[in-house]
């Protein structure tokens, strides 16, 4: 009865941490436009934290550079287990443009276990909110 109601709660009460790890900037727009009361996520429960010891979503825009695989893995840490990684843009799901450079190592499945990937360049706030509601009905 204690799993049900904790599932529950997990998957109405999402909590979600934006991490960019080098990209462009195109993403993290989109994801301030998808906060904003014009897409209103906060109707699906969803609440953006700062700190990752209180977050349940991890969001990652773009590529993995060799300057921020360390503080990544740091964030990822620090999570409460279950977690979940979510790879935002084109960039984060395998390197995008950005691909080939010398201090880009690829996608953040090359750090993280990614649980969803969003492609984009950049991702629609339509399509992360289409990708957070059938993450949530997996949890």
């Amino acid at each position: 009865m204690l799993d049900r109601i904790v599932r529950w709660a997990r998957r109405k009460s999402p909590w979600i941490l934006h991490f960019n790890t080098g990209g462009c900037n195109g993403c993290d727009i989109e994801i301030l436009d998808l906060l904003t009361p014009r897409y209103d996520v906060e109707r699906l429960g969803i609440l953006k934290e700062a700190s990752p010891r209180h977050a349940d979503i991890l969001l990652c825009t773009g590529p993995v550079t060799r300057q921020s695989r360390d503080r990544l893995r740091r964030i990822y840490e620090q999570m409460p287990a279950p977690r979940w990684v979510v790879a935002v843009g084109s960039c984060s799901c395998s390197g995008g443009v950005f691909r080939g450079a010398y201090n880009v190592l690829g996608g953040i499945d090359r750090v993280l276990p990614v649980d969803m990937y969003m492609p984009g360049c950049p991702c629609r706030p339509e399509a992360m909110i289409d990708g957070l509601v059938r993450l949530l009905e997996t949890i």
